[in-house]
């Protein structure tokens, strides 16, 4: 869940507001009078949700994601190593 303020606090906490949202990894919501609010995030995580938003985009590529997600909740597969999967894709240790 967000925080919220208001467009006067915000200005004079800049630093503090800052802070608390990269220390909390939360967004902080600044209403504003006039105008639509606006979100403060850290970049990192403002990053992640670009490349999730990317990632599920294509319908094929978000059914492949879920799938993955699913099968690795689920623990039914048996862990490889990366020299397994390295073989399994045809991949060398000097190319990766």
């Amino acid at each position: 869940m967000s925080n919220q303020t208001n467009l006067t606090d915000a200005c004079k906490n800049l630093a503090k507001l800052c802070a608390q949202v990269v220390a909390d990894r939360e967004m902080v919501i600044i209403n504003r009078q006039e105008g639509e609010s606006v979100a403060v995030i850290a970049v990192d995580e403002l990053d992640s949700l670009l490349e999730t938003s990317h990632l599920l985009r294509s319908p094929k590529n978000a059914v492949c994601l879920l799938t993955a997600l699913e099968r690795a909740k689920a623990k039914t597969l048996k862990p490889q190593n990366i020299n397994e999967l390295r073989q399994k894709l045809g991949i060398d240790e000097e190319e990766g």
